[in-house]
């Protein structure tokens, strides 16, 4: 028996975007007249309904724009939401903000309240753009919405880095400077698909060179610290001569973690981490990264979202790809003289029992 009509149903039949068939059905934003006749037949033939609950969010024009991210102990959302707040003011727009603390089952509740306050449009990060409760209570909403960090495959509204590309050329660099033996530390990729786009670009890079997989430790984002499983990562593979870290922030902890471990960095593990936050240049070693422009991301997505509430420009279902660039710093360097990804620089030190809170996941593949 077929299960209840979706609003990608429609989008499929119609041959465009689910954010495109949102706006024909509840008359936000301009579309032309064909695209609004092949979204409207197939809605007919497909007997579609809105959710009634989602669409009764709906209201008028309070301009005031809601914004959910993750969290903002991390700079990087900091930053991004500074950029998103001040494009917003300089167009008149007052900005309520939620957090999701990387929780999906969250994003449903923070975004219901955003919609809630009656806001005019959203700026989202969600943890799986893909398959994102959040983002489709903002389709049947009808709610006009962008994604930031977020790189969806399907055609939705989003301002994003190419996390997969800027990945490959960290494992680049890294060959070169003779890491063939290297480890991706992330937090769990159910809470970011941004932390599994980058370790397939990653693995790509690895892949293309003929070096072997690095191998995949995933870790809780709110652990204190991540020693346990670096310990045991370290006594699994100890001919590892390199580590890249899904964030930057997660690069400190794990560089701090390390020194705790007694390995020196980068005289016996060179790391890499990825945003750019300032005090990656103010700690010793600073911090070798993939640098990005989170603020201009916030800005851009605002721009595009406040575009589309006042008509002024037709919605655009694409993702808008910013540059990034590789930052160089002191901790990563060659690969220890004589190892070159077949032996590790000093001993792996002796296991010390992991703490109940701080687990991981080991394996080659996601």
């Amino acid at each position: 028996m077929r299960g209840r009509v979706t609003i990608r149903d429609v989008a499929e039949h119609a041959g465009c975007s689910v954010s495109t068939v949102s706006r024909v059905l509840n008359g936000v934003g301009r579309i032309g007249e064909e695209t609004q006749q092949r979204v409207r037949e197939a809605a007919t033939q497909l007997d579609f309904r809105f959710d009634p609950i989602g669409r009764s969010l709906q209201s008028r024009r309070t301009r005031t724009i809601g914004a959910m991210i993750p969290t903002l102990s991390n700079p990087v959302f900091a930053e991004a939401i500074n950029g998103v707040q001040l494009a917003a003011r300089r167009r008149g727009y007052q900005l309520l903000l939620a957090c999701s603390n990387y929780a999906p089952e969250a994003e449903r509740e923070a975004l219901t309240t955003l919609l809630s306050h009656r806001v005019d449009g959203l700026v989202l990060t969600v943890s799986d753009a893909e398959d994102s409760a959040a983002v489709n209570i903002a389709l049947n909403a009808g709610a006009p919405f962008v994604l930031i960090f977020n790189h969806p495959s399907e055609k939705l509204p989003a301002v994003a880095f190419d996390n997969r590309t800027a990945a490959r050329d960290v494992a680049e660099r890294m060959l070169e400077l003779g890491h063939r033996d290297a480890a991706f530390v992330a937090g769990r990729f159910r809470s970011s698909d941004r932390s599994k786009q980058r370790y397939l670009g990653f693995c790509d890079g690895y892949e293309d060179a003929g070096a072997p997989r690095p191998a995949l430790a995933e870790v809780d984002y709110d652990a204190p610290g991540h020693r346990a499983p670096l310990e045991r990562l370290l006594a699994e593979r100890p001919h590892l001569t390199a580590l890249f870290c899904s964030n930057d922030v997660l690069a400190l902890k794990v560089i701090g973690d390390l020194r705790a471990l007694g390995r020196r960095v980068p005289d016996d593990l060179s790391v890499v981490g990825f945003d750019g936050v300032e005090i990656g240049a103010l700690v010793e070693p600073t911090l070798a990264t993939v640098a990005t422009s989170c603020d201009r991301m916030g800005a851009e997505a605002a721009d595009r979202l406040i575009n589309v509430v006042e008509q002024s420009s037709e919605p655009q279902d694409t993702t808008l790809l910013l540059p990034h660039e590789f930052r160089s710093g002191r901790s990563l360097s060659r690969a220890p003289d004589g190892i070159a990804g077949t032996g590790a620089a000093t001993p792996a030190p002796a296991l010390i029992p992991a703490s109940p809170h701080l687990t991981a996941n080991w394996e080659n593949d996601p």
